[in-house]
């Protein structure tokens, strides 16, 4: 007996180097914030869906960069092109 599987419409794309956090956007896409850490200011984030990005990446401190990217996140309604 053969299952048929069903494939979802989106599909995670491949990590980025240096990831720290990875957000789902509201539209189904993906925020990544990659970088250095805690302490390091080079932290950034990118949207896979609408192509947004850190706005101060000089200024990516962590505790500054966590919250813009889930805020991004949860506003984006850009869907996955791929």
């Amino acid at each position: 007996m053969t299952t048929a599987v069903r494939a979802s419409a989106f599909t995670e794309p491949d990590r980025p180097k240096g990831p720290l956090i990875r957000f789902v956007t509201t539209g189904g896409s993906y925020v990544d914030v990659t970088g250095h850490g805690e302490h390091a200011e080079d932290n950034r984030w990118n949207c896979l869906g609408c192509g947004d990005a850190s706005a101060r990446p000089e200024q990516g401190y962590l505790f500054r960069i966590r919250p813009e990217a889930n805020d991004h996140a949860t506003a984006c309604r850009a869907i996955p092109l791929t």
